[in-house]
């Protein structure tokens, strides 16, 4: 069976840039053992399985290790494919995860396209000895959310400079470590490490500012937010807190179509 395949540069207006993500867009599910081997083949951060359902879709994320309950450059991938080689013609694409529940896409002409994400809750907690230790530096606050903890230090040097034993990190029973500090340019940097999930450090990650975007609307007073996530392929986003709700924009390219066999 020969199946289309994308990838896609995420939170980038430029190829080589931000993050990539695969795409596949299937007329049925596959077996999850089969999707899962997909992934690892691609090693990629992400790979997104899309699935139409009626007027709307269903999606599902794997990294070369495992399914995450959510993902957003794949997400913004996604809808990227839909709109410019599926020729989707709506102005928003609406998407069904297993999870997080509904997830929608809209096309903004300043912002590029827009993900409508469900705030992830948090609540501080003391400091974690053997994530300070894996990371060489201690933060100002500990936080932790639904699937990730989120370490916040005073400035943006101190996050470009950290170098984290990434085995150590691996046995936190977490998606993933999120540190943060008060930009320079923009109101918040981040990185993303992962290497419980197969993935050291992640490029730029959307589902990530579902715990930053509340945080740093709380701590700055102010909903509309500015944020770049420190990789060495780096990104930038738009962030907007609307209630339960944070609306994460970007823009993405296609770098290649392809075809794989299944």
């Amino acid at each position: 069976m020969k199946q289309k395949i994308f990838q896609i540069d995420a939170f980038a207006a430029e190829v080589f840039k931000g993050n990539p993500a695969a795409v596949c867009v299937l007329e049925k599910w596959i077996g999850e053992d089969k999707m899962q081997a997909i992934a690892m083949e691609n090693n990629l951060s992400e790979t997104a399985f899309v699935v139409p359902m009626g007027d709307e879709y269903e999606i599902r994320w794997f990294t070369p290790e495992v399914e995450v309950d959510l993902c957003g450059h794949a997400t913004l991938a996604s809808a990227h494919v839909l709109f410019n080689e599926y020729n989707y013609k709506k102005k928003e694409i609406v998407f069904q995860s297993r999870k997080k529940g509904t997830l929608t896409v809209i096309k903004d002409k300043k912002l590029g396209l827009v993900l409508n994400f469900p705030v992830q809750q948090i609540v501080p907690i003391q400091a974690q000895d053997n994530i300070n230790r894996a990371l060489g530096h201690h933060p100002l606050k500990t936080i932790k959310g639904e699937t990730d903890f989120m370490l916040v230090y005073e400035n943006q040097a101190q996050i470009a400079a950290l170098k984290p034993n990434f085995n150590e990190l691996a046995k936190t029973k977490a998606r993933g470590i999120i540190v943060t500090a008060p930009g320079d340019t923009v109101d918040f940097v981040s990185r993303f490490f992962g290497p419980a999930c197969g993935i050291d450090e992640d490029p730029v990650t959307g589902s990530a500012h579902t715990i930053l975007a509340p945080f740093w609307a709380e701590t700055l007073g102010k909903k509309k937010l500015t944020a770049q996530q420190l990789s060495k392929r780096g990104g930038s986003l738009y962030c907007e807190l609307k209630d339960d709700r944070v609306l994460i924009a970007g823009n993405a390219i296609t770098y290649m179509e392809g075809e794989i066999t299944i």
